[in-house]
């Protein structure tokens, strides 16, 4: 397999380069540098915006519902050079997760209604499929739909909720048959986040953000025709859902950037009069971290080649789960223990001596989640367990 990029791929990523030069916004690049999320709504819907205009919004998205229309590739090195360039994450609840749902399942109506407004940033959204005791065993899930007339009410709980509190929309998994067979008794809805009746309840974490939350439905009222597809069937568009969150997840472009933090870290920091990049040890783990992304990213290509190819994500989309969140988490374990104390503190604790300060160790507390959201990795090892070993 040739992994080497085409001269018009290239010609391509140079375009990027030139394009994030020119138009992120230097005050959003200076927050992501820095970890700071604290303007990360904001943030996140002008740069989608600005893409937008460009026409760039949905790098993945097919021509006819207002994307690029690139090859896999493409949308690879566009993601690669966003992270270099300390560009913010487009929002993927919407981008990649409901849009592509409504796309192969939605009716025609909700095409129209929802996908411009993902497309344009005018609509954020956030998912609503965990729930107390129903993580990585979705199927269990207990919130349910019950018809009537020609609304379903909403009665139940959704935990884990990724950025809620800025949400327009969330999209959940309900039970509609409690009859059925667990995985035959699920509908998928769409449901407007300013109906009466849904509750917000922040869940501070260890680096003391308010990013998720526990969502609660009481007697809310979602209009049928917010139902996608049929009902009973939402357990298929969370499997079609899932598989697109799982290729997408293992985030090279992130880690690469944090792997070019970690070098200056240990260039700048020093170990007994030293840079720690010196100490043989340390460099040997920044060595062997490096070459383990190395195998992430031809991994991630082979993905995306077979994807041209119209095959479907299987057991690959679970390795890069599993090994592109381990590998990102273990680049900030060796950001702290770079640090040291100093991993700690905020920049304006230390006279806003380096770049690299804020926020370590904060961002170290909070990728522990990696290896659970999007379904855990001990999912993702049963699955290629059965699927390539047979077990």
């Amino acid at each position: 397999m040739d992994l080497n990029f085409s001269p018009e791929e290239v010609a391509f990523r140079d375009e990027v380069r030139a394009f994030l030069v020119a138009h992120l916004p230097e005050d959003i690049r200076d927050r992501v540098r820095r970890g700071d999320d604290r303007n990360v709504s904001d943030d996140l819907r002008r740069w989608q915006r600005i893409l937008h205009a460009h026409g760039w919004a949905a790098a993945m998205w097919p021509v006819e519902h207002g994307g690029t229309g690139w090859d896999k590739t493409r949308q690879y090195l566009f993601e690669i050079e966003c992270a270099a360039a300390d560009a913010p994450i487009q929002l993927p609840f919407g981008l990649k997760m409901v849009a592509p749902v409504i796309m192969r399942y939605g009716s025609q109506a909700q095409k129209e209604r929802f996908l411009p407004r993902i497309l344009d940033g005018s609509d954020w959204w956030c998912q609503g499929y965990s729930e107390p005791g129903s993580g990585s065993d979705l199927a269990s899930l207990k919130t349910r739909a019950e018809r009537d007339g020609d609304h379903y009410v909403v009665n139940g709980q959704k935990a884990w909720n990724t950025l809620g509190q800025h949400a327009d929309w969330i999209f959940c998994l309900v039970r509609t048959d409690p009859a059925a067979k667990p995985q035959r008794g699920i509908s998928f809805l769409l449901v407007d986040m300013k109906t009466p009746g849904i509750r917000l309840q922040p869940t501070k974490l260890l680096d003391g953000g308010f990013e998720v939350n526990e969502v609660f439905f009481d007697n809310v009222r979602v209009p049928v025709e917010n139902l996608v597809g049929e009902e009973n069937a939402g357990w298929t568009y969370a499997k079609f859902l899932l598989g697109h969150e799982r290729t997408n997840i293992a985030g090279v472009g992130a880690s690469r950037r944090e792997l070019a933090r970690l070098r200056r870290m240990a260039r700048e920091c020093r170990r007994e009069g030293a840079p720690l990049i010196d100490d043989p040890l340390f460099a040997t783990r920044i060595a062997q971290v490096e070459l383990e992304l190395k195998a992430l990213e031809v991994t991630n290509l082979r993905v995306i080649f077979a994807e041209a190819r119209q095959q479907a994500p299987g057991p690959e989309a679970s390795m890069l789960k599993i090994r592109g969140t381990e590998i990102l988490q273990r680049i900030s374990e060796l950001q702290v223990e770079a640090l040291g104390a100093r991993a700690l503190a905020y920049e304006e604790d230390v006279g806003g001596d380096g770049e690299d300060v804020p926020r370590a160790a904060a961002q170290y507390m909070n990728l522990r989640k990696l290896s659970i959201y999007g379904g855990s990795n001990e999912i993702q090892r049963n699955i290629i367990a059965q699927t390539i070993l047979k077990l």
